[in-house]
């Protein structure tokens, strides 16, 4: 998707089967960012502006066009779900720095919503979740960026994606007699 504007948002989700297709969404992630570290008199407004897009307007029409669709579904009797809706935040959605202002304000509104959302919909048997993300991630545009084979390979100190999925499923999989709101992951040698 080449913005996170939210009718561009809506049309992707129609696009990919979601609002009227033949299968139940059972499960979605909103796994947008972007990154603005820079001094506060720095920052733009067309900082703010893709900050404002990506985590508070594209969030938004994805969970409402996501949530939607969920309250169709049928209660799944393995779990007690009618969908889970994960957000994927970051440090800066609890804690603010130096060079963070854009980007916290962005996650700490993601955050907020996440919980307004996990509070309303948890009633209907929606389970809405939010998962911090604290450290690096080793994709192929990390490595590529951070040219340190000794960071890839030790997992004390970055992220798997295979292990955040793997928390993601964990989730996605919870009963609802014991839903979780908000999971923090960090590899075991970040420094928090």
């Amino acid at each position: 998707m080449s913005s996170l504007k939210p009718v561009l948002v809506v049309a992707g989700i129609g696009a990919g089967g979601g609002t009227g297709g033949a299968t139940a969404i059972r499960a979605a992630l909103y796994n947008a960012g972007h990154g603005v570290w820079k001094p506060f008199l720095d920052i733009t407004p067309e900082d703010v502006k893709i900050i404002t897009e990506t985590n508070i307007e594209g969030s938004f029409a994805f969970a409402h066009e996501v949530l939607s669709d969920f309250k169709q579904n049928e209660i799944d009797t393995t779990n007690g779900k009618r969908g889970i809706l994960i957000f994927t935040g970051a440090t800066a959605s609890i804690r603010g720095n130096t060079t963070t202002s854009a980007f916290a304000a962005g996650k700490f509104a993601l955050r907020a919503l996440s919980q307004s959302l996990a509070k309303e919909f948890g009633k209907q048997n929606i389970h809405v979740a939010h998962a911090i993300i604290d450290g690096g991630i080793s994709t192929p545009l990390s490595r590529s960026r951070c040219n340190n084979s000794e960071w890839d390979q030790n997992e004390d100190i970055r992220l798997s994606p295979e292990a955040i999925a793997s928390s993601y499923v964990y989730l996605a999989s919870q009963e609802r007699s014991a839903w979780t709101w908000e999971l923090d992951l960090r590899p075991a040698h970040e420094k928090w």
